[in-house]
């Protein structure tokens, strides 16, 4: 029984599993918190006036955007490993 490697395998206890790491887990779960943290201060930023504060959140959410892109396809472009 051979599986197209874009297919989702199973574990023996019926847990999907995807070629995955865990520093790509983290990196992805970690990412979405500080976007949400990052657009919070932003718009506080622009409410009160402070550009440096708004700027300072723009670059932090820009970097961790480019950082959980670079985790996706990492993740994609496994085909052999331990599942995550």
């Amino acid at each position: 029984m051979s599986e197209n490697q874009w297919e989702e395998g199973r574990s023996e206890s019926g847990k999907p599993m995807v070629p995955a790491t865990p520093r790509d887990v983290v990196h992805i779960r970690a990412g979405s918190f500080i976007l949400v943290f990052a657009f919070a201060v932003a718009a506080l930023g622009l409410v009160a006036s402070a550009p440096v504060l708004t700027g300072i959140a723009v670059v932090v959410a820009v970097i961790t955007v480019v950082d959980i892109v670079l985790a996706v396809r990492r993740q994609k472009n496994r085909t052999v490993g331990e599942a995550g």
